[in-house]
């Protein structure tokens, strides 16, 4: 196999692996992602005991299910306690994210 064939898969792993990096820290962790708004119902919501909460710290995490459109794509977001209280499974409005992180919510009336 010659040397410069090996060079250039090389190259093209190491150029792989920089975009998948980038592009895994801006869409999927939210790292240097923008603000996006986006037309959502809700779905589900659920409560996770957290096993092992310390005294005065939250015994509880809140997760709201959203999906975009009739047949868009589903995603998660943990919410804080009184957005969780106060959306329910069919509510449809605008939710604000940041890559995986929950901004704000606002109901359509």
């Amino acid at each position: 196999m010659p040397t410069s064939l090996f060079f250039l898969v090389a190259i093209l792993v190491a150029t792989a692996a920089v975009a998948f990096k980038y592009v895994f820290s801006k869409h999927v962790q939210g790292i240097g992602a923008i603000e996006q708004k986006a037309k959502v119902t809700i779905i589900d919501k659920q409560a996770v005991d957290l096993p092992d909460a310390q005294p005065g710290e939250e015994d509880k995490e809140y997760w709201i299910y959203v999906q975009k459109g009739r047949f868009g794509p589903k995603r998660e977001f943990q919410v804080g306690i009184h957005y969780y209280h106060a959306l329910l499974p069919g509510h449809q409005g605008e939710l604000t994210y940041q890559g995986d992180k929950f901004m704000h919510f606002a109901m359509k009336r």
